[in-house]
């Protein structure tokens, strides 16, 4: 999810934030650019962030309504980490030149960051109402909107863990978040200079908010510098169709070829139910999808290990993201290897590890016996 912020050249990119790309640059009318603007963008470049707040504070001190410094202030908050104070500067910015989208956009993405996706949704349909054309705004919520997704899906999961259809819908919106947004890329560190001096616009009363037509969930790539382009409105995302079980003429010797498919997508089944179990702190789906025989870290007693992960697990605040990134299953005969990627998400944390599982079949399951990951 992308968030923008001040300079000439529009979609240009500065590095990411918590796999959210943060950019020094949109088409924004601002007053006499001063000597100290510039200072303070080389300052956030080189991640001196106290020292740029101290430039732009002394800017703003004459200057309180200008809108390009009170931008900056924003966009430094939100490298300190300080989502509360940047809301509040980025929400000022959207009452004060409602005819901007870029304060709009700003605000969805540190709402997003919150899971706050309806705040978000509604912050990106004013940025395109202000601004049809404001590509970001779209890519951002098709973003949200998978989000939204994904929430949707894992509820279903709660009230239903067993309902197969949903478990595959939520690894397909899952699967299009991580593969379409590639977040942990990080692009190279790019400051631009602004004009010398360029009006301000007149306030305009913002418009009412209409619901924008839910957009495709995929990227697209900006390329740094480029101005930006009237973008037509994507298409609607498409819905899954809901998965009907059909019955299929018997065959007397099924081919050898199908029933390994078959197996194989019972294996990604049982993975993908141990990473909602989780999510869910769901502790009886999650140790249920040991086996008996599970062979636990350093040999600890399984008895230990069960209290271990329950306290790590159900014993924390907060929600956790569990996905399962790039499965890839071999199988031999009653027991099936798994590489994955594993990303983990809780408040404070973020981490990805490469995951290797070994399941074996206990009667119509597939249970883990063999865990590593690094």
């Amino acid at each position: 999810m992308t968030i923008t912020s001040l300079a000439q050249n529009r979609f240009q990119q500065l590095k990411t934030l918590r796999a959210l790309t943060i950019g020094l640059a949109i088409g924004f009318a601002a007053p006499v650019f001063a000597d100290n603007l510039p200072d303070v963008q080389r300052l956030i470049k080189q991640g001196q962030y106290p020292q740029a707040m101290d430039k732009v504070d002394a800017y703003l001190s004459s200057r309180p309504k200008d809108a390009q410094g009170r931008f900056l202030k924003g966009l430094i908050y939100t490298e300190m980490n300080k989502p509360t104070e940047a809301i509040a500067i980025f929400t000022r910015l959207s009452e004060d030149y409602p005819e901007l989208p870029e304060p709009y956009n700003n605000l969805a993405v540190l709402y997003a960051q919150q899971r706050q996706y309806d705040k978000a949704r509604t912050a990106l349909e004013m940025a395109i109402r202000t601004h049809p054309s404001y590509a970001i705004a779209y890519e951002n919520l098709g973003d949200v909107y998978a989000k939204l997704a994904s929430q949707a899906y894992d509820k279903a999961l709660q009230l239903d863990s067993a309902n197969a259809a949903t478990q595959n819908k939520l690894a397909l919106i899952r699967d299009l978040i991580t593969t379409s947004g590639k977040a942990n890329v990080k692009p190279a560190a790019t400051v631009v200079t602004a004009p010398a001096a360029i009006a301000v616009p007149a306030p305009v009363a913002a418009a009412p908010v209409k619901p924008a037509v839910a957009p495709t969930a995929s990227v697209v790539t900006t390329t740094p510098g480029a101005a930006a382009q009237p973008t037509p409105a994507p298409a609607p995302v498409p819905v899954p169709p809901k998965l009907v079980e059909a019955k299929p003429t018997p065959e007397p010797t099924p081919a050898p070829t199908a029933k390994v498919n078959a197996a194989s997508d019972d294996v990604l089944k049982a993975v993908n139910a141990w990473a909602n179990a989780w999510e869910r702190k769901d502790m009886k789906a999650y140790l249920g999808a040991y086996a008996a025989d599970f062979k636990t870290p350093k040999g600890m007693p399984r008895k230990e290990w069960e209290a271990e992960r329950t306290k790590r697990i159900a014993g924390k605040g907060g929600k956790i993201s569990v996905q399962v990134d790039g499965p890839e299953v071999t199988m031999n005969g009653d027991s099936a290897t798994v590489k994955f990627r594993q990303h983990y998400k809780a408040p404070g944390l973020s981490s990805s590890a490469s995951k290797t599982m070994l399941l074996v079949r206990s009667g119509n399951r597939w249970l883990i016996k063999e865990e590593t990951a690094r």
